[in-house]
């Protein structure tokens, strides 16, 4: 019977140099450097969490973080490109050119003596979590135990307090302490949980996994600007169809997507599903092969079926034709889902410039053909078009192979090359003087010199 991991534990692992594989040639330079200026000024420094995890997995870790019994101010006082963040959480960032460290301070338990730097509401939730404690109070503190794995600066030793690399060997994700009381401090540790079985094909422990259906709806508390970076987290991770797939088994899935749900139950549900595993699919295997991928394009998929639901759903009034309909749709469907998850201005304008193209890719005139392949948005567009054919059939699969076609006789390398302008220093802009500018008045005396 699987149970849940006790909120303490008196036995603390040091597993010395020889018997793990972790070694400092596998961390990142600007890290080691942050490491070693703490330990040298007398505080301690460990590298924790998910780097340690993955160095122990023969894995290359993304991110490099840093704990230390320094406060961040102190932090602050030895790095001069050092700058704190985070009200909830409050950490100090050090930063190098594009590459930023993240040092946090250990923390401890929650007592009534400091109220003033920690706040819960009435759900649960942490509102802020500034107490600072031991290193054994803040392995508790952290959320599943193969992230609650400490690499020793100082001697080169893993120390774990949570039973970490048990599990880690055994290969499950386990959440420390009660799994309804972690969960309700902050609901997003249910995304996490999700997000480390599909990436690390780990099964979530019974204990772990048995709350998350019943406080899935915990998620429609949680800022949405922090829901569309987790958002990002999910299906960007190379791994973002497994990751559906879960979030849906534990009813996740539509506290993220709210304008999704009337699909699913409507007529394009067929579609829609398919089109949530393409576009999924082929997100992971563009970051398989080191590509990237437009969180705008990515979105435009995954909401089109419920925009095409939506209007057809409207019917056409006197004098609104099909497009001003189409597009005043879109923008519901970006107003409901910017609710659950704050995509950026800049991804919703080139979503609706995807969709738009939708309405304008069939008038395959050559002519016109050639303008709108001009247009910036054009690939992404062309790629939705392809992916609808895939799924609908009819019309759109000769009207892509006119397209590829198309594209092919009429390649657009002049809109990649750079013009003689910008390779040529002396090509510069003629300066042009500026318009004195006469206010405007009937006095004759004041009109002689114009």
């Amino acid at each position: 019977m699987d149970k849940a991991l006790p909120a303490a534990r008196a036995l603390e692992v040091i597993t010395p140099r020889a018997q793990h594989s972790i070694s400092r040639q596998q961390i990142q330079p600007n890290a080691l450097k942050v490491l070693y200026r703490l330990h040298q000024s007398g505080y301690q420094a460990y590298l924790v969490g998910g780097g340690v995890r993955d160095l122990l997995l023969g894995q290359q870790p993304k991110d490099f973080d840093i704990t230390t019994d320094a406060t961040p101010d102190q932090v602050r006082q030895l790095f001069n490109n050092c700058r704190l963040v985070g009200r909830r959480f409050r950490l100090a960032h050090v930063l190098f050119g594009r590459d930023r460290v993240e040092v946090a301070t250990f923390r401890a338990h929650h007592t009534t003596a400091n109220e003033h730097n920690a706040q819960q509401n009435e759900q649960g939730r942490l509102l802020r979590d500034n107490v600072y404690g031991t290193i054994e109070e803040d392995a508790q503190r952290r959320d599943f135990t193969i992230n609650s794995l400490y690499y020793n600066i100082a001697d080169f030793t893993v120390h774990d307090y949570t039973g970490g690399l048990k599990d880690l060997r055994q290969g499950v994700i386990r959440l420390i302490g009660d799994a309804e009381s972690r969960y309700r401090e902050d609901p997003v540790r249910m995304l996490r949980a999700v997000r480390f079985a599909a990436k690390l094909q780990m099964p979530i422990s019974e204990c772990t996994a048995k709350p998350i259906q019943n406080l899935a709806p915990l998620l429609l508390e949680i800022p949405a600007a922090r829901l569309f970076e987790e958002s990002l987290k999910l299906l960007q991770s190379g791994c973002g169809y497994a990751t559906y797939r879960l979030l849906e088994h534990y009813h996740l899935f539509t506290p993220l997507f709210p304008s999704m749900a009337p699909t699913l139950n409507g007529p394009y549900a067929h579609q829609l599903k398919q089109m949530l595993q393409q576009a999924l699919q082929s997100c992971d295997q563009r970051l398989a092969t080191g590509k990237t991928v437009n969180p705008a394009f990515l979105f435009a998929a995954l909401l089109w079926y419920p925009l095409l639901t939506q209007v057809e759903q409207q019917p056409v009034s006197d004098g609104v034709n099909r497009y001003t309909l189409f597009m005043q749709e879109a923008s519901k469907i970006l107003a409901t889902q910017c609710r659950s998850l704050a995509i950026p201005r800049r991804f919703t304008i080139a979503m609706r410039e995807i969709w738009q193209l939708q309405q304008r890719l069939p008038r395959c005139q050559t002519a016109r053909a050639q303008k709108l392949q001009l247009h910036p948005k054009f690939r992404a567009a062309f790629d939705l078009l392809a992916f609808r054919a895939a799924i609908e059939g009819g019309p759109l699969i000769p009207l892509v192979a006119w397209w590829q076609e198309f594209q092919q006789q009429h390649p657009q390398t002049h809109t990649q090359q750079p013009r003689a302008r910008d390779n040529d220093p002396s090509a510069k802009r003629p300066r042009t003087r500026r318009r004195r500018h006469t206010p405007h008045t009937d006095d004759p005396q004041l009109h002689r010199h114009r």
